[in-house]
């Protein structure tokens, strides 16, 4: 058996294994916390070291205090999925016991007012795609520390605005940038035509975890209904390459977000076959699971 490890996913073809390692969001990102006790930095909360022989040396802790809290910094906003958090070794392993994970765009009172998650008693916590840039883990009460071995934070980020859209045909001014402006009350329009389309060049090949679609609410939210989401590599014919989803229907003003397990391509297409077809989308989003660092992955190979 050979085992070799890339970018692209894992799998097990013809006595190959390719093996993903994902990346910690949380690496090399800007930290801070609320005070520092001694020498024990918000930094060591990243640094790729669990501390189970010397803490003082590689985790992070505020001083006793009201509502100690530790944030780090995404640098961009990202659908979380879990978060991963590691309890010092050495003593008071129940200082975390009662801590909130917080995860959002405000950095009002800190950033401890954005959505939380259920605190527990495992390492591992599911954040069910909770969007947001800044992740906060909070001990509210009297008399706190708060200790960190070890936070890792495991998502996908959109990378819809990044690249370029075009559409089939424009109707009203509808313009295809509209399905990537953040605006659900701004979207695309066609003509009505056959095998309307929209496409999206993200100027590089990516792996794409998922697709999401906002439908218009004012009117004709029947019109998505078929609507086939495309990821490929080929510009011109855009009907060439293959089917991620098909849009069943959603309706009026929702999101609803189709998986397409890691596809591949350059390209990401919304269209629907058919004659006298009218193509409009809200917004549309597009889901990578970023794999890790490339230098790591080398040296293991």
């Amino acid at each position: 058996l050979k085992i070799i490890l890339t970018e692209r996913g894992i799998s097990l073809l013809s006595g190959m294994c390719h093996v993903t390692l994902r990346r910690n969001l949380a690496t090399g990102k800007n930290v801070t916390q609320s005070s520092t006790y001694g020498l024990w930095s918000a930094e060591q909360a990243i640094d790729s070291n669990p501390g189970f022989r010397k803490s003082w040396s590689s985790c992070s802790s505020t001083d006793n205090q009201t509502n100690p809290w530790w944030r780090v910094d995404l640098s961009s906003v990202y659908r979380v999925n879990r978060v991963v958090i590691t309890n010092r070794l050495d003593c008071c392993p129940e200082r975390i016991n009662g801590a909130e994970i917080r995860i959002g765009n405000s950095l009002e009172n800190n950033g401890n007012n954005n959505p939380t998650i259920p605190a527990g008693v495992s390492s591992t916590y599911t954040c069910n795609g909770m969007e947001g840039r800044y992740v906060n883990l909070f001990i509210p009460g009297y008399s706190k520390f708060l200790t960190l071995c070890e936070v890792e934070v495991y998502g996908e980020v959109n990378i819809a605005t990044w690249g370029t859209p075009v559409q089939s045909t424009l109707a009203y001014n509808w313009y295809a940038q509209n399905a990537l402006d953040g605006l659900s009350s701004t979207c695309t329009h066609t003509d009505a035509q056959s095998d309307p389309w929209w496409k999206l060049d993200l100027l590089k090949t990516y792996s794409v975890n998922s697709v999401t679609i906002t439908n218009r609410l004012d009117c004709c939210s029947t019109r998505i209904n078929g609507a086939e989401i495309r990821i490929g590599n080929n510009s011109l014919d855009v009907f060439s390459n293959p089917v991620c989803a098909v849009v069943s229907s959603i309706p009026a003003g929702a999101t609803y977000s189709y998986s397409c397990r890691g596809m591949e391509g350059r390209y990401v297409i919304v269209n629907i076959p058919g004659t006298s077809k009218v193509l409009t989308l809200c917004e549309v989003g597009v889901y990578v699971i970023f794999p890790g660092n490339s230098e790591l992955l080398n040296n293991l190979v």
